[in-house]
């Protein structure tokens, strides 16, 4: 969901900038100052209303929720026909950002990688925070937290948007990648990948889910090179690895590490 509406505002700005035309008055940009934030601001938003709903439930209630929310946004994406419905939008051209040309490969590289360094090294502030502290706390035992005197709802409704947020950058990345956004980045089969990578590298961690990024990408482009039907064989794996250690494979050895 919040994947998919950050890539959208990024390529729908682009589009109004450089086919003409206007959404809400507003004549689009591909300014990367202007939109990046307008994109991640939208996705704060969306996670602010949608977490004020889902934080009210629990397991799998909560994952049903969301996931409802999410495939409402996919068929909205879908319904925008005038943004290509479910053949997508294009982008003519990367977001401009001062000093740095989007439009070298190698470039474009190191700013996604920059800002990765930058967004992990924010989340171990916010880890080691006294926010972060009540957040582990809530983890822990809600029950007691409470009995300290912690609200729950306002540190996890915090940590949603926080959240939405950061998914938000990564649409925005992904969308100048590409140079495409679709519908499908909203549906329920993204968010069961990414659900899939965050399991394999390991839950509970900051740098569990970036190795297991790297392992899931990995496996799949030297699966798809063996055969097309590659997810028989990915699904057996994220179930040996779910089945042999509920830290994934990296989630133990961060674990000991963090501690």
């Amino acid at each position: 969901m919040f994947f998919g509406l950050g890539g959208y505002v990024v390529a729908i700005s682009s589009h109004h900038a450089t086919d003409g035309g206007s959404i809400f008055g507003w004549a689009g940009s591909q300014a990367a100052v202007v939109v990046w934030p307008l994109a991640i601001a939208c996705c704060g938003l969306l996670g602010a209303a949608v977490g004020y709903l889902a934080l009210r439930t629990r397991g799998v209630q909560f994952i049903m929720i969301t996931l409802a929310f999410g495939q409402m946004v996919y068929f909205i994406l879908v319904s925008l026909q005038v943004y290509g419905g479910d053949d997508g939008l294009m982008m003519n051209q990367r977001s401009h950002f001062p000093g740095i040309d989007f439009s070298r490969p190698i470039t474009f590289y190191y700013v996604c990688l920059a800002l990765l360094v930058v967004w992990t090294l924010l989340c171990v502030h916010i880890v080691n925070s006294r926010f972060g502290m009540v957040l582990q706390g809530l983890r822990q035992s809600e029950r007691r937290a409470v009995n300290l005197g912690v609200a729950p709802m306002p540190y996890r409704l915090s940590a949603f948007v926080i959240s939405a947020m950061g998914t938000g950058l990564a649409g925005v990345l992904w969308a100048n990648f590409a140079g495409l956004v679709t519908p499908d980045m909203a549906s329920w089969t993204k968010s069961g990948e990414l659900m899939a990578i965050v399991i394999l590298g390991g839950v509970g961690t900051l740098l569990g889910p970036i190795a297991g990024a790297a392992v899931f990408l990995g496996l799949e482009q030297a699966l798809s090179a063996w055969t097309e039907h590659w997810m028989i064989v990915m699904g057996p794996v994220l179930v040996i690895v779910v089945l042999a250690g509920k830290n994934g494979l990296f989630g133990g050895w961060l674990g000991a590490r963090n501690g």
